[in-house]
């Protein structure tokens, strides 16, 4: 039977400002990649999209990232090891511990955006935000990218590893995904985005950029919570699952 996890990245507010549609997404999902104040959120909107969440039944996992409000995470830092971890420890014990506050568990840990770029490509830097995990936690999920740093970073402190595929964004040959920047960077018909999805997850295929098949593992199908078309996105993709025999589970019950 296959199985795959539906996850967002939510909690993206900040202050007055709006970001998204977690409380019409967080109910089609199962599980949460919930920002933790250092390139989106801030404490009230962690707290908040812990509870809403918490109601619906899904699961949570920490989404950290570079220190840059202003960049939303996605410009590249030159960080050392020890920074690089401290930075996501932090990151890390402040949601968890805001779970727990409301009687939550963390499942899992998945960077955001350009530090998950940067680490797939990087072992040292994937080391540093494993160890972290490891330490607050050594029963989290690490989500990553298939044929990334980060797995094997992950392999190397005894760390499960779900690997994660992208609905709305396009990909290189290598399996990294396209610089925003450049054409083809994202999918933005959602039939396409649905006929991607089921073939990642039924083949473990997907169309590179380059018109060329690639290998690829989906554990794990994010949608980006901050886009365009997300509800509908999610929406779609989670009904295409369901007709398809795909059951939807959040990944503690896939790879935990």
């Amino acid at each position: 039977m296959y199985q795959v996890d539906l996850n967002s990245d939510l909690g993206e507010s900040f202050g007055r400002y709006t970001l998204g549609m977690d409380d019409r997404i967080i109910p089609l999902i199962s599980s949460a990649n919930v920002a933790c104040g250092y390139h989106a959120s801030d404490p009230v909107v962690m707290e908040k999209t812990i509870r809403e969440a918490c109601a619906a039944g899904i699961r949570l996992g920490a989404h950290p990232g570079y220190p840059d409000l202003m960049g939303f995470g996605r410009r590249n830092m030159n960080l050392t090891p020890e920074e690089a971890r401290a930075y996501t420890l932090y990151q890390i014990s402040a949601l968890g511990g805001m779970c727990r506050a409301q009687g939550m568990q963390l499942q899992h840990v998945k960077p955001h955006g350009a530090m998950y770029n940067m680490a797939a490509r990087d072992y040292e830097l994937s080391l540093a935000i494993c160890q972290a995990v490891r330490d607050y936690d050594p029963g989290l999920i690490v989500m990553a990218q298939w044929g990334s740093e980060t797995i094997r970073a992950a392999r190397d402190c005894g760390l499960a590893v779900a690997y994660e595929v992208f609905a709305d964004r396009g990909y290189e040959e290598d399996g990294s995904l396209v610089n925003r920047k450049k054409e083809g960077a994202f999918i933005r018909d959602e039939e396409e985005a649905i006929g991607r999805v089921i073939r990642m997850v039924k083949e473990g295929k997907v169309r590179a950029v380059t018109g060329r098949d690639i290998e690829i593992r989906a554990d794990s199908v994010c949608v980006h919570g901050d886009g365009e078309k997300a509800l509908l996105f999610v929406e779609k993709i989670r009904a295409a699952l369901t007709a398809e025999g795909i059951a939807i589970r959040p990944l503690c019950e896939i790879c935990g």
